[in-house]
């Protein structure tokens, strides 16, 4: 399983190319492939990228929870492909971001790329700042989640 670690300040060029740092690079499909898929978050005014490889698994979790003839689910599929686009690494190891995304998402020039664990989260940089918690709130959340009473006494 590929894991995608620490964040990284970018810049994207007038055409919505963006520079992929060569860490992610040599991760995103073992650096033999060069497709990937971007999609719009569901949850934040981010892009979210996968190798192909990562989304395949991401898509059969779908699959194994919706039903493509009940129409609440259909309607879901429809939405949750909608937001998406098949990217290439090019030769010099940049991706395009279509216009239709770097809109949704806000983007300036400046951009982060952070690492997601199986994914690489692309933000507007400015965003990105403003979406920390703060290591008391980080704190407070890690408890909660991770926390607990322990009844192992």
């Amino acid at each position: 399983m590929i894991t995608f670690i620490g964040d990284y300040p970018c810049r994207m060029d007038a055409k919505g190319r963006v520079l992929l740092p060569s860490s992610f690079r040599k991760l995103l499909n073992g650096g033999s492939e060069s497709r990937c898929v971007l999609r719009k978050n569901l949850y934040e005014k981010c892009l979210d990228l996968y190798s192909i490889s990562e989304w395949e698994k991401q898509t059969e979790l779908v699959r194994a929870k919706v039903n493509p003839f009940n129409k609440k689910h259909a309607g879901f599929l429809r939405e949750f492909f909608r937001g998406t686009a098949e990217v290439l690494i090019d030769g010099n190891g940049r991706i395009l971001i279509p216009k239709k995304f770097y809109e949704f998402a806000g983007f300036s020039k400046d951009l982060t790329l952070a690492g997601q664990d199986g994914k690489i989260e692309i933000w507007d940089t400015e965003a990105y700042e403003k979406s920390a918690l703060g290591q008391e709130g980080f704190s407070n959340m890690a408890d909660e989640i991770l926390g607990g009473d322990s009844n192992d006494e």
